[in-house]
């Protein structure tokens, strides 16, 4: 990890509500997350068991998943700070995907952001 992220889940956290507002993207995120580590889950079955089948579902998953994210993201108002190479980009996605996001809703972040989006609305 570059010095900018000494710690990417602390790095991340800290600035994750700016970019987590606007209401579309917020229930995309509720949609797309799930579909991710589904699909995530499904790439790894699909390896153990050697089930093509599973790998191709799995793939497709984690690539809608990425996409709505994409798509919410570009409702933001602050934009997420753009990757600086590919290892940067798989590090951040697997960090907002498995540790990031679950937090933000089971922290209860995810709730107040949805009760201020009158707030964040373009």
């Amino acid at each position: 990890m570059s010095k900018r992220l000494p710690n990417l889940p602390a790095w991340q956290w800290r600035g994750y509500h700016h970019n987590h507002r606007h209401p579309t993207n917020l229930v995309l995120h509720l949609i797309a997350v799930p579909l991710f580590i589904l699909g995530a889950l499904l790439v790894l079955s699909g390896l153990f068991g050697l089930d093509l089948s599973q790998i191709a579902v799995g793939i497709i998953a984690l690539v809608a998943g990425l996409g709505l994210q994409r798509q919410g993201h570009r409702l933001e108002a602050e934009q997420p700070e753009p990757f600086t190479n590919r290892q940067d980009a798989v590090q951040r996605l697997l960090t907002e995907q498995f540790i990031t996001f679950p937090r933000f809703v089971l922290s209860g972040a995810w709730w107040r952001a949805w009760r201020e989006r009158h707030k964040h609305r373009h």
